[in-house]
């Protein structure tokens, strides 16, 4: 029985050194996958690595960090072994990005529980808002390098 609160790794959970980022998001959520082409686009220095959820990096990943695998109500941002999610993870991502995306860091005068409650608002509703995909929408041939390998 394990006593301590560190998250068990799994078998095939990416190994993720202490400058690693990896954005993990809703394959099948149109927003979410938009999300994932927008920083394909903007991430110009190929700064961050994507993963679904629904891959099994990517659930492998969610696992690793004690998070839930059955529901996806947020984006998720690793910084090596830190974990970001809701408002701050979008944030944290577009700062990183060339002008005028850190711009959004605006934002940070918002007390973090109301931008967490707007950043729900939309992820509880993307579905309804936004529609979904019946399968993860898969990388282009051109784009593998930016993914997790499953």
């Amino acid at each position: 029985m394990r006593t301590d609160t560190q998250p068990t790794a799994m078998p095939n959970t990416p190994v993720l050194g202490p400058n690693d980022k990896v954005v993990l998001f809703d394959g099948v959520c149109r927003l979410c996958a938009a999300w994932a082409k927008f920083l394909i686009r903007f991430d110009r220095q190929k700064q961050f690595r994507l993963a679904s959820v629904q891959s099994s990096a990517g659930h492998a990943l969610l696992k690793h960090h004690g998070l839930p695998t059955d529901q996806y109500h947020t984006m998720v941002l690793l910084e090596g072994e830190q974990v970001y999610t809701q408002s701050t993870a979008f944030l944290r991502v577009m700062r990183r990005l060339p002008f005028p995306w850190p711009f959004f860091n605006i934002a940070l005068i918002v007390p973090g529980p109301i931008r967490d409650w707007l950043y729900d608002r939309i992820a509880l509703n993307r579905y309804r808002l936004f529609g979904r995909y019946d399968t993860c929408v898969l990388p282009k041939k051109d784009h593998n390098a930016r993914f997790l390998d499953d």
